[in-house]
């Protein structure tokens, strides 16, 4: 099924696994000419997948001195940008773009080289909440559609959230009508008692062969992963918390909807649960997605809103990741390991991608997506079961844009969730939603005395592995 005709240009920034695994993607679900896409990446890495499928493939390192000279002469009014680079700032991707009148997407505000690890900034100001206010600062009405932050996560996750409230509202007996606005929205989640929203994904692919010493494995953008996962530990602030936790600090500026932890999100555990993996540890990885959920899900204003979920990733990525993580932390981390991005070395597993919803009258509510590794190979080229997760939420990213053109910079959480949702399914193996008694004091104390606040199981300081 072809959803949109698109007769514009089409520049591919970046040609990772996430770029070669949206490119068929694109050319199977909008009606494109291959001749009018241009593949823009720093790397050689790809070239052969651009061959294959008829594109031009331009090997140039973007940086802050020629990204302009470089794109200026490929974009004109109508034309789309999909940026899926690392290294490459994403405001200043499209602050052109509205120049020009062309579209945008992404999946990360990803800043220039060394911006996530710039220490002559404090790290409240290289967190993803100070890049988050800078895109915010765009927004202006009737210029080309600017979608940020649409991949799996963040993106899809925003969507998962607005279903999962609808479900939980159904099986709670409350006869409401779908939110007609941002308002309403935050309202119901504040009536359902969610207190806390994880974005709980469990990768368990993995390869055949174990993972040596020296290289850094992942199932998608290593660079990208390393780079998040150096980054404060950030997460949206609810308003039913008690105490910040250790090395907790609010930012001091902007919305004032979330705190950061002085510590690399690569190193803060926090406790989480899936239906196929039960309990587990992730790590609290910063992204876009805690800020904006929390956000947008908030009753009032400031630092003290009535209403406000906690919201954060737990994130446990396949455990060749985990070793190399470990490994990284070992070496100060210092990022010295070889990248690998494992697709075709995947010789089993899936990914559960969704997002938990926790201290409603229901107990624990999980949605999201449950897909193999053997599943994603059948529904796309180029893709494993993390990638797919992704891409096809940038495909249905790109349509919506297409069906709404002149929307300026928008987030995940404005979208037409149902849209998004129709468009991404048939790539995301079995959508799951399952709910659970489970609470971060489950079994807890039984070995050691811990500081733990049993009245209310959902503070954050249950959730934090010390």
């Amino acid at each position: 099924m072809k959803h949109a005709t698109f007769t514009g240009r089409l520049v591919i920034i970046g040609f990772g696994s996430i770029g070669q695994g949206v490119l068929p993607l694109i050319l199977k679900h909008l009606e494109v000419d291959p001749a009018k896409v241009t593949i823009v990446t720093a790397e050689e890495r790809g070239h052969g997948v651009a061959r294959e499928y008829g594109v031009r493939f331009v090997l140039k390192r973007l940086t802050p001195a020629n990204y302009r000279d470089v794109l200026s002469p490929m974009l004109r009014e109508g034309d789309f940008v999909v940026n899926v680079s690392v290294d490459v700032s994403s405001l200043a991707l499209v602050e052109l773009c509205q120049e020009k009148g062309a579209f945008y997407i992404d999946t990360c505000i990803e800043p220039w080289a060394g911006g996530y690890t710039d220490t002559s900034l404090s790290p409240s100001l290289r967190s993803n909440y100070a890049l988050r206010e800078k895109a915010l600062k765009m927004r202006g009405p009737g210029r080309p559609t600017a979608v940020m932050t649409h991949g799996a996560n963040p993106g899809l996750v925003s969507h998962l959230t607005k279903k999962a409230l609808l479900t939980i509202a159904a099986d709670s007996g409350l006869a409401v009508a779908k939110p007609a606005d941002r308002a309403g929205w935050a309202k119901l989640m504040q009536t359902l008692g969610v207190k806390v929203v994880h974005i709980a994904e469990r990768d368990t692919q993995t390869t055949a062969k174990p993972k040596p010493p020296g290289e850094f494995v992942n199932t998608w953008s290593v660079e990208g992963f390393v780079g998040e996962g150096l980054q404060p530990a950030e997460l949206g602030w609810g308003s039913h918390e008690k105490e910040m936790p250790r090395n907790g600090y609010r930012h001091e500026f902007g919305r004032d909807c979330a705190i950061y932890i002085a510590r690399p999100g690569a190193s803060v555990r926090v406790r989480s649960w899936t239906p196929m993996e039960g309990p587990y540890q992730g790590f609290l990885i910063t992204h876009s997605e805690a800020i904006s959920i929390a956000d947008y899900f908030t009753v009032g204003e400031g630092a003290n809103p009535d209403f406000r979920p906690t919201v954060h990733y737990s994130y446990h990525p396949c455990d060749e990741a985990v070793l190399s993580l470990h490994e990284l932390a070992g070496k100060g981390w210092q990022f010295t390991q070889k990248p690998v991005v494992a697709m075709e070395e995947i010789a089993a597993g899936n990914d559960e991608l969704g997002v938990l919803l926790m201290g409603h009258s229901q107990g624990a509510y999980w949605f999201g997506s449950r897909l193999s590794i053997g599943a994603a190979r059948r529904l796309a080229p180029h893709n494993n079961a993390t990638s797919l997760q992704v891409t096809a939420t940038v495909l249905a990213g790109m349509s919506w844009a297409l069906e709404n053109p002149r929307r300026g910079v928008v987030e995940p959480e404005e979208m037409d969730f149902e849209r998004i949702l129709e468009l991404a399914e048939p790539y995301l193996g079995t959508l799951v939603g399952e709910y659970s008694n489970w609470t971060p004091l489950e079994h807890r104390a039984e070995l050691f005395e811990e500081d733990l606040d049993r009245e209310d199981p959902w503070q954050f300081k249950n959730f934090l592995v010390i």
